[in-house]
């Protein structure tokens, strides 16, 4: 057990950055990447439910970028998470850490089947904004828009069901200066794919002002990849 000082926190993620002073060199787990994990992908999940301290359960990733209300994207698993699991660790086969552990979807208060954790790439984006500025740094693309789907491309009179369709572009922001247009649909960010609202804010949220961006639109049929500056927030 050893004494802690809080660094910093952040809310919106529920991931506070906490500093020890230990004696000795202490094991540690290496960030993976939880862009690049895929739906179906073995994962296990490590903490201390009801006290029982050190349990590991398995599953699958039965979703990414979901979205519980918060204006987050987690990754969903259905490995059994219970009260005390919070804040410990989702790893690959690899024991790469691809997520933290956050909550569960229950009317008991318990795990009946799907639990949630914060990407990685999201953790490690808000740990360094902490260490270096004190809090969170938003890299912001300047659209507004919305998801596609079967209903709202018959609205708005597209052929495409997949992406985010850009309604508007803010004035002076990164996507301006870098000619996205009304009507563009974004299909991809630095080549991941983006189906709905949740996967754009989730990429966004691993990113920082300043960072350049190559987002992928389909405009008139064609696709275009157009380097943008992310603004701040």
């Amino acid at each position: 057990t050893y004494p802690a000082t809080l660094v910093g926190a952040d809310p919106n993620s529920d991931i506070a950055l906490i500093k020890i002073d230990p004696d000795e060199k202490l094991p540690y787990l290496a960030f993976g990447d939880s862009d690049a994990t895929k739906i179906g992908e073995w994962v296990l999940a490590v903490g201390n439910p009801f006290n029982l301290s050190s349990t590991v359960t398995a599953g699958i990733i039965s979703a990414k970028a979901r979205d519980l209300g918060k204006n987050q994207s987690f990754i969903q698993t259905d490995a059994a998470v219970n009260p005390g699991n919070s804040g410990g660790a989702l790893v690959n086969i690899h024991g790469d850490l691809i997520g933290i552990n956050t909550a569960i979807s229950s009317q008991t208060g318990s795990y009946i089947g799907y639990s949630f954790a914060v990407p990685s790439n999201i953790a490690r984006k808000v740990v360094s904004d902490i260490m270096e500025y004190g809090n969170v740094q938003q890299g912001i693309l300047g659209v507004r828009g919305g998801e596609l789907n079967s209903t709202s491309a018959e609205q708005l009179g597209v052929e495409e069901t997949e992406g985010f369709y850009v309604d508007s572009v803010e004035d002076d922001s990164g996507a301006f200066k870098a000619g996205i247009k009304s009507g563009d649909i974004i299909k991809e960010l630095d080549g991941v794919k983006i189906s709905k609202f949740t996967d754009l804010k989730g990429f966004l949220n691993t990113k920082s002002p300043n960072d350049i961006i190559y987002v992928t639109v389909l405009r008139d049929g064609e696709l275009k990849s157009i380097p943008v500056t992310l603004a701040k927030n």
